[in-house]
């Protein structure tokens, strides 16, 4: 009978070691459904998520709902993330030049305290609104993993484009002309 019962206790262990690594990994992947999309050339609505989420400032909420038929780039940082400062002026300088044109840029602090961020926003000099995803809904919704992560959405409430790292001007300007050109 013992000659039984290791070999199956180890065979069993390893089942088990299996099973926890796999059940690791598929709870560790990014939700690319957004991704898929773009890439097949659907453009998907945005996920409404958590939302309305909190205003950094503490006064009040945004809701993307309410931004419907402007051009919202939604920008997920963290006041610790050396991309999200360097980016930061990127974004800055776009919410100056897109805002006549009914659009925004709106960022979502993820992993970080309100006074890091408060404190980002006002280093980096940020006017467009800035909120707090505190539960980790709107981040999840969107598939995020990370920091930086951008996301263009057009007027009508659909996902345009995704970044999950660093952006830049020039994809940013490339991203947002043909949807500034389109009138609402």
């Amino acid at each position: 009978m013992r000659r039984f019962a290791i070999p199956g206790l180890v065979s069993l262990a390893a089942v088990a070691l299996l099973a926890l690594l796999v059940f690791g990994v598929a709870r560790n992947t990014t939700n690319t459904s957004l991704d898929a999309a773009l890439a097949k050339g659907i453009r998907p609505m945005a996920p409404a998520a958590n939302l309305p989420l909190p205003i950094l400032d503490g006064k009040g909420t945004e809701d993307l709902a309410d931004l419907r038929g402007k051009v919202v780039v939604v920008n997920v940082f963290a006041s610790w993330c050396v991309p999200c400062a360097a980016e930061a002026s990127v974004l800055e300088r776009a919410q100056r030049q897109i805002a006549p044109d009914g659009a925004t840029v709106l960022g979502v602090t993820y992993l970080d305290t309100a006074p890091a961020s408060a404190q980002f926003v006002k280093a980096h000099g940020i006017t467009y609104p800035v909120v707090r995803d505190v539960d980790g809904n709107f981040v999840r919704a969107y598939g995020t993993t990370g920091v930086p992560e951008t996301y263009v959405i057009d007027r009508q409430g659909r996902v345009w484009a995704i970044r999950r790292y660093e952006i830049n001007r020039g994809w940013l300007e490339s991203e947002l002309a043909p949807l500034l050109a389109q009138r609402s």
